[in-house]
């Protein structure tokens, strides 16, 4: 069982109003090693920067979509294991089929609560303590 507070979490979105909302929903349950970015390609160079141990990013941003973010992560060798959750504010399935085939981890759905976004983060990493 993982702790929360020993996870670092990048936050990949172009809108602040959601980078705060998975921000402050990873506060409440004990994740509290959080760093963002605006796009994929911000993200990309935070990651090789620093890598984390999970990336929570939406499909849809300028520049570096959440599609590209997950290929450039799993083509680089230090940061290729990095868990990735998409954030999406629908299940399309063939958006869900592509990302399944780069290796996306898990998916979470706008509007999201705390506890589904332990659920999703438990389901990738364990019981979280």
């Amino acid at each position: 069982m993982p702790a929360a507070s020993a996870l670092s979490v990048l936050i990949v979105d172009d809108q602040l109003t959601i980078r705060s909302l998975v921000r402050n929903g990873l506060q409440q349950i004990g994740v509290t090693n959080t760093r963002e970015a605006a796009d994929g390609e911000e993200a990309v160079a935070a990651l090789v920067a620093r890598p984390a141990h999970l990336v929570i990013t939406d499909f849809n941003m300028p520049k570096l979509d959440g599609l590209g973010l997950l290929r450039a992560i799993r083509a680089y060798e230090p940061i290729k294991n990095t868990a990735v959750i998409m954030l999406t504010g629908r299940a399309d399935p063939e958006l869900v089929q592509r990302a399944a085939q780069f290796g996306v981890n898990n998916y979470l759905v706008k509007p999201f609560t705390v506890a589904t976004l332990r659920e999703k983060i438990e389901e990738v990493f364990g019981a979280l303590t």
